[in-house]
């Protein structure tokens, strides 16, 4: 039960490994895609044990149009007056040194916080985050679904103005230490991902992106120049069969990945291969295993994961088996 294992934190000793503070944090944006925008940013940060310590929020110009106002409730004329990025970004640096960065969907408010710094010529001081659905799931937690209103109705959390980044970051980082104490209680395993800084693409060579000034503008943004292709060389091993959960990873057998990954596609895609794995383009029957960090994204690799019965596993979980994979079997 969560009950004994919260209580049990209290007498068990707290567990070394885990981190000594936490940044929970939510921004709300223009939209979901890689060009997209913060237009709002709450941060709590949060002591070793999930105790409260300060919090703050600040607006954000995009320098564009907000995007789904109907979602974040910001429109243009509220935004106009507010700071830009470059002009936040130092406290907002302030806020998250030394700290891992918790968020629901981490994945997203990361990816979307990394691509502002590199916009702005910095670099945010973020090492590890900590995705709360994927701390969910490694609680068991029994939730309907991930969404953050299901996770603070569990912890009887109360949800004042949803997609207000100031209210999401406070529901967050209140439901974040029962969950935090549960973990310690059981001495769970935190599903911590490490955070590189993005950079963005054009022309095949790596630089700081730029945001376009118009729809027919030119933009490093554009679909396909996010990083450019790469051609490997086929894996050496037969494909020894599906993945089989709780078993080791073995060399030759077919891994495809789908959505936004905490290390770079390619770095992660080279340690698979470096291990003496088979990037796998597609799902197939003949998939190993896919890996998402959203499995219930709906994509076209996770659907046709679920029809052939292809075991999925997150990144955190495939960065363990990586650590481990077994030698290919001789003939």
């Amino acid at each position: 039960m969560l009950e004994d294992r919260t209580t049990a934190a209290s007498a068990a000793p707290w567990p070394a490994a885990y981190p000594t503070g936490y940044a929970v944090v939510d921004v709300e944006t223009t939209g979901l895609a890689r060009d997209d925008r913060i237009v709002s940013a709450a941060v709590y940060r949060v002591g070793a044990q999930g105790e409260i310590e300060d919090h703050w929020y600040t607006l954000v110009n995009p320098r564009r149009d907000p995007g789904p106002v109907w979602i974040h409730g910001l429109t243009s004329e509220m935004l106009a007056g507010a700071p830009l990025f470059e002009d936040i970004a130092e406290e907002f640096a302030s806020r998250l040194a030394g700290r891992v960065l918790v968020a629901h969907n981490a994945v997203f408010d990361w990816s979307m916080i990394a691509r502002e710094y590199a916009r702005a010529e910095r670099t945010a001081p973020v090492r590890q985050r900590l995705c709360t659905i994927a701390l969910s799931k490694e609680l068991a937690l029994p939730l309907p679904n991930h969404k953050l209103e299901s996770l603070a109705a569990h912890f009887g959390v109360e949800q004042r103005h949803a997609h207000n980044a100031l209210d999401d970051a406070r529901v967050l980082a209140e439901a974040f230490r029962p969950s935090l104490l549960a973990a310690a209680g059981g001495n769970v395993r935190l599903p911590l991902l490490e955070c590189r800084p993005l950079t963005e693409w054009s022309d095949g060579a790596p630089r700081i992106g730029r945001q376009s000034t118009g729809p027919a503008s030119s933009s490093s943004y554009r679909p396909g120049s996010w990083r450019p292709s790469r051609k490997r060389p086929p894996c050496p091993y037969p494909n020894p069969g599906r993945y089989e959960p709780g078993k080791p990873l073995k060399q030759g057998m077919r891994v495809a990945f789908s959505g936004d990954t905490s290390v770079e596609r390619d770095l992660l895609e080279d340690r698979a291969v470096e291990a003496g794995l088979h990037i796998a383009t597609s799902v197939s029957r003949l998939t190993s295993l896919l890996v998402t960090n959203d499995p219930d994204s709906g994509t076209s690799k996770t659907v046709k994961a679920r029809s052939f019965g292809t075991p999925v596993i997150d990144e955190a979980a495939f960065g363990q088996l990586l650590q481990d994979v077994t030698p290919a079997t001789d003939g």
